[in-house]
């Protein structure tokens, strides 16, 4: 399932915006990853979900 885009626009983000969504991007993997491990390490998962919420916070914000 396609993620949708944090900001609208890709054309109108900044610079700071496209590399805010692209760390965002890199966690979406990694998170997707740990998950798909036969015994996923519940922390990791835990402090992933909580960098990606700040992240999506500091997209907002820009």
């Amino acid at each position: 399932m396609a993620q949708p885009s944090l900001s609208g626009t890709a054309s109108a983000a900044s610079p700071h915006v496209n590399a805010l969504q692209s760390k965002h991007a890199g966690l979406e993997a990694r998170l997707r990853d740990e998950q798909a491990r036969p015994v996923p390490d519940a922390e990791m998962v835990q402090e992933i979900k909580k960098q990606k919420l700040r992240l999506k916070e500091e997209i907002a914000r820009a």
